[in-house]
């Protein structure tokens, strides 16, 4: 396949997408019109690689089924074998489900709440000095932290009651402020913190469960009593933690004044950003779940996405449900041409403790990083993503200033790239990332052709540049 025709429009809109703080309101009101005045910031349109961390009660039990349909939300019965582990106190409500029986065999007839204890005990061994150290060495600019899911099990110490009469406050949330520990720990670091709140659901507030579609809606709390604990509980993670992602998840209570929530958190953090669930037409970015994007969008984006199919710690899943590393690699890559960034989530086990398996994606996706980075942070799109090369090569296109970097999809099929319509420039030095070797490139046919004799360095997508040729 070769190149589209350029698209003029989409890169004059790529090049005002971060717009200078300095032409940013200094006060934003509750409205539409003074929300939607806020700019991306560079930071978050530079960063592309995030770590999402989903951990709380159902990391106790940790396990969900992996012999279903993967992620076929259109499935009658897939509530009923959801492959998210932390939807387990949801599918435990399920008579009759993997989950259901999963839990009988394993942890009799105690509550799911009953995990606080095991939590509250596993949680005090995590060292988040640790963690935040291993998401810097797998190349992440951002981490953002699940502080409560749909269990309404906090992890920081709310001062807000929960008015539910059958729990007890030892139950609703973590004995440890981990969100402010890993806040601390990853700003060490130099990432940046953002967090996680489930403001759509809150299964304290509702008997549940959700079984099929029509639930989705059905279950969500709308209460004058839920929306103020809600509008309180995120106000806390504001005041106190100063969060450079707000990730609101599902939806936003009616009764939770949403627009003032959105302001008052920009009021405090004027570089932060937040995602398109909070039910309202307002969003830095939209959040997409395990879905890519065909070709540029103009709309900065984040896929969401966990390096196997569920987002908390299943210990039923292994090799075969958890992403490859060069399927890793080519999807961050392909994110990025695309003008998206990429929240990999993983899932730690109740003690902090990430699974091997997932530490051996987050190694091999930092060792590539580290070679190839240049093509990937703070780049923008090309006027194309994506092309094939005449040899059968799958290519993506990025961005800096004057260089432009062609990455390969896996090794390629030859001893040349020839990009047919690439045309050839003069004086454009090109290298691979990694190896300042100069390649040769000639032109081929009104394109180019990088001539390949030597070994090149890596494994899993090969980078080059391409200096000055977008001048």
């Amino acid at each position: 396949m070769i190149l589209k025709p350029f698209v003029v429009v989409l890169a004059a809109a790529m090049s005002l997408s971060a717009v200078s703080f300095s032409q940013a309101p200094t006060h934003y009101e509750p409205t539409l019109e003074s929300l939607d005045k806020h700019p991306l910031p560079d930071w978050y349109a530079g960063a592309k690689l995030g770590i999402f961390i989903h951990w709380g009660l159902y990391s106790v039990p940790g396990w969900a089924p992996v012999n279903h349909a993967e992620h076929d939300f259109s499935s009658s019965d897939y509530i009923k074998y959801n492959p998210y582990a932390e939807w387990y106190l949801n599918v435990l409500r399920i008579p009759g489900s993997p989950t259901a029986q999963y839990h009988k065999d394993h942890f009799g007839d105690a509550g799911y709440y009953d995990f606080a204890p095991a939590f509250n005990r596993e949680s005090k061994k995590w060292n988040p000095d640790k963690m935040a150290s291993i998401f810097k060495d797998a190349g992440a600019r951002y981490v953002v932290l699940t502080t409560k899911h749909h269990e309404g099990f906090t992890l920081w110490p709310s001062t807000t009651p929960n008015p539910t009469p059958s729990l007890k406050p030892n139950q609703l949330h973590a004995e440890r402020d981990i969100v402010g520990d890993l806040t601390s720990a990853v700003q060490k670091q130099g990432m940046k913190m953002g967090l996680y709140y489930s403001g759509g659901y809150d299964w304290t507030f509702n008997t549940g469960p959700i079984e099929t579609e029509k639930d989705y809606e059905s279950v969500k709390p709308e209460s004058k009593a839920y929306g103020d604990y809600a509008f309180a509980q995120i106000h806390e993670l504001i005041d106190r933690y100063k969060p450079a992602v707000l990730w609101n998840d599902i939806d936003w209570p009616k009764t939770g004044r949403t627009l003032e929530v959105e302001a008052d958190y920009y009021n405090a953090v004027p570089d932060g950003v937040i995602d398109d669930r909070f039910g309202i037409k307002h969003a830095d970015f939209t959040s997409p779940e395990y879905e890519k994007k065909d070709q540029i969008s103009e709309k900065k984006w984040e896929e969401c996405r966990g390096l196997g199919r569920s987002f908390g710690y299943n210990r039923a899943e292994g090799e075969k449900e958890t992403i490859a590393p060069g399927e890793l690699i080519s999807l961050l890559v392909d994110i990025v041409s695309k003008n998206g960034n990429l929240l990999l989530d993983v899932g730690p086990e109740a003690d902090g403790t990430i699974p091997p398996i997932q530490m051996d994606r987050l190694k091999a996706l930092g060792a590539w990083l580290k070679q190839n980075g240049e093509a990937i942070y703070d780049t923008v799109p090309w006027k194309e993503a994506t092309a094939k090369s005449a040899e059968g090569d799958d290519l993506r296109f990025t961005r800096k200033g004057d260089d432009l970097y062609v990455t390969v999809i896996g090794k390629p099929k030859g001893q040349s790239i020839t990009i047919a319509d690439l045309p050839s420039k003069p004086g454009v030095k090109i290298t691979q990332l990694g190896d300042n070797t100069e390649l040769s490139g000639a032109g081929h046919t009104g394109g180019t052709q990088l001539s390949l004799k030597k070994a090149l360095k890596g494994d899993y997508a090969y980078s080059f540049k391409l200096a000055g040729y977008a001048r």
